[in-house]
């Protein structure tokens, strides 16, 4: 055992490394144990944490919006236990208001002693497919409180000194659908925080207790110091920005603003979301952890070299008001944040950082969605119930040199899977008809967005079915910046092409289906970085052949005219004389049409003389995409922030 003060650096970097791989060993323990589909696709994360409950170490493949929760989730364990923790016992909670994120994540703490004492804390969180409430899947727009979105679990023992209560944990199971599932979620998250135990022992046992825990404390150290130097070798300032949900549904219209200003000083980097919209009324909202942890995902991006523990926090302060949609105080609805509050909070942030790190900037970049649909299963005669949950990947914005990635992971969850087509079909009665890349869907810019998705399928043999749908961005559409365009809107139609058709839009609970019915959904793309009248034409034609964008649309978007030669065979050229003169055309009168008047704009789409892409991008305009009535004060707020983030940097 060394006695000096600090770890030699091959030490350091050795259990450094061990830490990371014991986080990942917990993960693949869960992944291959797991009863839910969505915790397979790898909606879950791990977490070590020391004897304070501050994150050690995460793994190489988890949840953002997790990871920045762990520490929390371990302290509320510490705060409510305080020394009645044994060793063999087990904790379980989901409470997003002190250290969960949603009721559908639920975390599993295990307290790790050695020689008597308490050293660490494993975390494993898995988001369980249901957790009770009136909807399956637990995604219920109508709560305005938690009490509808399913079991509020706060810190509770599951396992004491190593006795499994099963009472406590039937009782939370029998208020969730498929409660089998979630008793064997239950185990696979223990018996991977199992794993990490061994896995710590074994490290304590080859180099000693002191020596891991200084490891522990010089991790973090080591991440505050370079997060330190990194923030101060930037220039002192503030900085704002804004995004916005689409709408509160107690009110007309409207979007609802989330704003933030940020300052640098010295080492240090500040938040402000003072001015953000109180709550609304709806699931939209963020309780503080999770929108905590979107300020740490939205400044992590842009420090992707640094390693994530509690030392990135200690350079970082953001104050959220409580009310606010931003820190939604107990009992507010808070399920759906990671599609509503979380990921404009990230995209705000980007927008700021891109103005002071260019040579990273990014656009905004599609929205989480999820498409849940619950009921029996009538495939065979047992009629069990059957959860199909799905999310979809999308387009990332436009960067500062390159193209956003087409049909990637949300920011919600870099590590998330694109669920397969085969496991769906094989577990629920939900066939998958097409699952595509949407041409266009890439805001245009000099740098694309990347390109969205788009999933449809069929309802097979069920009965008692409903469906919901958790997004948002139908009208605070996907933006660009520096003078990029947005993308398309989110959005779900039923029965599409029959005379049944209806489009549902981005948010609604409990709509009832039936075997036969078929549905589909467009993610966005992200926006374009740009102007895109300063995109190559080469590279607009390689995008056409390439299918990610039309003939049409290279024109109106890009002003590059392009010649079919073969369209079977992928063959298109450049017109080039036609193309300057396209360009000096629409840099002509581009910023004219952003002030036309929109219920012209609104006939002109009604009678298909322009489409939904010209309403967004040509002219500004958002309309209800049901029944397509004008939306005056979103509009006037839509064309605002496009006058900031895109108008402004025309020529």
């Amino acid at each position: 055992m060394s006695d000096r003060s600090h770890l030699d650096p091959v030490t350091f970097e050795v259990l450094k490394n061990n830490f990371i791989n014991l986080v990942d060993q917990m993960s693949e323990q869960i992944l291959r144990t797991c009863y839910s589909f969505v915790i397979y696709c790898r909606d879950f994360s791990s977490g070590l944490c020391d004897v304070n409950g501050d994150t050690v170490m995460q793994g190489s493949q988890d949840v953002a919006v997790h990871v920045g929760t762990l520490h929390l989730t371990a302290k509320a364990i510490i705060d409510t236990f305080g020394d009645d923790i044994h060793e063999g016992d087990v904790f379980i909670m989901n409470d997003p208001y002190v250290g969960g994120t949603h009721f559908n994540d639920v975390r599993i703490v295990r307290p790790v002693f050695y020689d008597g004492e308490i050293v660490s804390y494993m975390l494993c969180n898995g988001h369980w497919a249901d957790v009770g409430g009136t909807v399956p899947g637990s995604f219920d727009i109508t709560a305005t409180e938690h009490y509808g979105e399913g079991m509020r679990i706060p810190p509770t023992r599951i396992w004491d000194k190593g006795r499994y209560i099963s009472d406590v944990a039937n009782l939370l199971v029998a208020n969730m659908r498929v409660y089998e599932d979630r008793l064997g979620d239950l185990r696979a998250q223990s018996e991977a925080t199992r794993v990490g135990e061994q896995l710590l022992h074994g490290l304590m046992d080859k180099y000693g207790k002191s020596t891991i825990l200084k490891a522990f404390k010089e991790c973090q150290d080591y991440v505050e110091r370079v997060a330190s130097t990194k923030i101060s070798a930037l220039p002192d300032g503030s900085w704002e920005a804004v995004d916005y949900l689409d709408m509160d549904p107690a009110k007309e219209e409207g979007l609802i603003p989330i704003r933030v200003k940020m300052t640098i000083k010295g080492d240090k980097v500040a938040y402000d979301f003072t001015g953000s919209n109180p709550i609304i009324s709806c699931f939209l909202n963020s309780a503080y952890p999770a929108a905590f942890s979107a300020v740490i995902a939205g400044t992590k991006t842009f420090f992707p070299e640094i390693p994530l523990n509690s030392g990135f926090y200690r350079v970082i302060s953001a104050y959220l008001p409580e009310g606010s949609v931003v820190n939604a105080p107990w009992p507010t609805a808070v399920t759906g944040y990671c599609s509503g509050s979380y990921e404009k909070i990230m995209n705000a942030i980007f927008s700021i950082w891109s103005q002071i790190i260019s040579d990273r900037a990014i656009a905004c970049s599609f929205n989480l969605e999820y498409l849940l649909i619950g009921g029996w299963d009538q495939r065979d005669e047992k009629n069990n119930f059957f959860m199909w949950y799905d999310w979809m990947a999308g387009g990332h914005g436009g960067r500062s040199t390159k193209d956003g990635s087409n049909a990637t992971a949300p920011l919600f969850g870099l590590g998330l899977s694109v669920q397969p087509c085969e496991g769906q079909e094989r577990l629920t009665p939900v066939l998958t008809d097409h699952h595509t890349i949407v041409r266009d869907s890439g805001g245009p810019g000099k740098f694309r967005g990347g390109c969205g998705v788009e999933k449809g399928g069929t309802l097979l043999n069920l009965n008692r079915t409903v469906m919901s749908y958790c997004c948002d961005r139908s009208r605070s559409i996907t933006w660009g910046i520096n003078g990029g365009l947005p993308s398309n809107p989110h959005g779900v139609r039923l029965n599409p092409g029959k005379e049944n058709e209806r489009y549902l839009g981005t948010m609604f609970s409990n709509v009832h289906v039936k075997a036969g019915d078929s549905f589909t959904r467009p993610s966005a793309g992200g926006g374009g970085l740009g102007d895109p009248l300063e995109r190559d034409p080469k590279l607009v034609l390689e995008d056409v052949i390439d299918d990610y964008v039309s003939v049409a649309r290279a024109i109106k978007d890009y002003g590059v005219v392009i010649k079919t030669i073969d369209e079977e065979l992928g063959e298109y050229e450049v017109d080039w004389e036609a193309t300057r003169k396209e360009r000096v055309f629409i840099q002509k009168n581009r910023k004219t049409w952003m002030t036309e008047d929109p219920y012209v704009v609104r006939e002109r789409y009604i009678s298909k003389e322009i489409e939904q892409l010209d309403v967004i991008r040509r002219y500004g305009v958002i309309l209800d995409w049901q029944t397509n009535e004008v939306l005056t004060e979103t509009t006037r707020e839509y064309r605002a922030m496009l006058g900031n983030r895109t108008i402004a940097y025309w020529k």
